[in-house]
């Protein structure tokens, strides 16, 4: 199946959340699926925090693989404090530590996005018994350098399509891209049975979904049922991720 969230109408339903590991308020927005979850269901998950100035999100890790945008604003990960600037792409495996995030002056705004619904509720380091929630993981931490946009009528006049990668494991499919398109362009998608599925995730520009214009902070989600997936770019272009997740066993 292939799911579609406008940037837009997502953003348009944000609302104030409560931290489970702080219990400091800021900004939460769902794309799909419930915010977390502990039981499998179909479809995939993805929302958005929007963290106030030099709050900061404490070490946990989620039962569920996940790609992580850093997509506004600024901040630090880890306790060697590793700089966060847009946009930055994460993957963590399931069962992976990871943290502590910790905003910058002007606020952090980031996505996790999973490929399904499932045992995403967070275990936090600080809470007694995490260790007998752990389980068999790659644990991987990859991260990318922040990713450089193009301005509008450099994008919008692009006349061939780029793929750039940012890191993969060939060893079970795992790989992040980005896909730079000019005005109204088209290509295929990677073949989406070739690991687990994957997303786009539009960070600058649009694309276009059938009779659907998706702007800014957009996501697409193709399924690893599908045969194949086409991205075109929208009347002005479009710079998409394409997040393409590990074969695992679920």
């Amino acid at each position: 199946m292939i799911y579609t969230r406008s940037g837009a109408d997502a953003l348009a339903n944000r609302s104030v959340i409560v931290s489970p590991g702080t219990g400091n308020q800021h900004w939460g927005t769902t794309f799909f699926g419930p915010r977390s979850s502990q039981e499998r269901a179909p479809g995939p998950q993805a929302t958005m925090s929007e963290l106030r100035a030099h709050e900061a999100v404490v070490p946990h890790f989620h039962g569920v693989s996940m790609f992580q945008l850093f997509i506004a604003g600024s901040g630090t990960l880890g306790n060697r404090g590793q700089v966060l600037e847009p946009l930055t792409v994460q993957f963590k495996d399931h069962h992976t530590a990871y943290g502590p995030i910790v905003a910058g002056p002007q606020g952090l705004s980031f996505v996790a996005m999973r490929m399904y619904t499932g045992n995403s509720q967070p275990v936090y380091l600080s809470e007694p018994g995490y260790r007998e929630q752990l389980r068999p993981s790659k644990r991987r931490h990859l991260t990318s350098e922040p990713i450089k946009f193009s301005i509008a009528p450099v994008m919008q006049a692009r006349e061939e399509a780029s793929w750039e990668l940012l890191f993969e494991d060939e060893a079970d499919g795992l790989r992040a891209q980005v896909l730079r398109l000019g005005a109204g362009m088209k290509v295929d998608g990677p073949p989406p049975g070739i690991a687990s599925g994957y997303y786009v995730f539009v960070g600058n520009g649009s694309v276009l979904h059938g009779e659907e214009e998706l702007p800014l902070w957009s996501m697409i989600v193709v399924e690893s049922i599908e045969e194949k997936f086409e991205i075109q770019a929208g009347g002005e272009g479009a710079e998409v991720l394409v997040l393409q997740y590990p074969r695992e066993e679920i």
